[in-house]
């Protein structure tokens, strides 16, 4: 993934053309796009390819299964052209780490979500989310997914994982900022519907990496 802006498009749009469109005209803004079920159940899985050429591609699919069934999802998206997938923790390790072993297969990076961005994340996913941090770590994941709507969450998340990359969601439209997300420790920020949703995408992701920027 590229370090350009720290910025990441969550394309959860359904229509092919509408997500083609809307990925030209932000791909220079954006360091990834993500993409998930909805684009994918919608325009079929070859769209991931088709955005691969514009831009690096992380297909959120929350993988949660038997490590053979996980195995076999993550293959099916690094092989369509993503270079990234995610996938909760809380399966176990072993899933996990077929995760994390198919990733390297098709050299591609697995995210693991610690702590998801809306508020009823806090009811059972808050209380594990640092164990989960620290089994990412344990399997040699790329990085971890971490709440951007609760910046003291991203600051504690960062102290278990170290050097491991975060990616965080929930600016924007869920009420997150981008600037106190980065301040608080994540690499990158996910940012979908006040990006896609706009009457005007490039600009609008365009002014979210400028406030990216006044944080280094």
């Amino acid at each position: 993934m590229r370090k350009k802006t720290r910025l990441i498009l969550a394309l959860d749009v359904t229509g092919k053309d509408r997500a083609i469109s809307i990925s030209k005209v932000v791909a220079e803004h954006v360091d990834a796009i993500k993409i998930g079920y909805p684009l994918v159940l919608g325009a079929g899985i070859g769209v991931i390819k088709t955005i691969s050429e514009l831009a690096p591609v992380i297909a959120d699919f929350k993988v949660a299964d038997i490590p053979n069934t996980a195995g076999l999802i993550c293959a099916r998206a690094f092989k369509a052209g993503a270079g990234a997938v995610i996938v909760h923790g809380f399966t176990g390790r072993d899933s996990l780490e077929e995760c994390v072993k198919t990733g390297k297969e098709y050299s591609g990076d697995i995210y693991v979500v610690t702590e998801m961005s809306h508020p009823g994340a806090v009811d059972f996913m808050q209380p594990e989310a640092l164990e989960l941090a620290r089994l990412a770590v344990e399997s040699d994941a790329a990085g971890v997914v971490a709440p951007a709507t609760r910046p003291r969450r991203v600051k504690e998340i960062r102290s278990v994982v170290g050097g491991l990359t975060i990616i965080s969601p929930g600016v924007g439209a869920q009420g997150g900022s981008a600037s106190e997300a980065i301040r608080a420790g994540a690499d990158y920020v996910i940012v979908g519907r006040s990006v896609y949703n706009s009457g005007n995408p490039a600009g609008e992701a365009e002014k979210i990496a400028e406030e990216i920027e006044t944080c280094r």
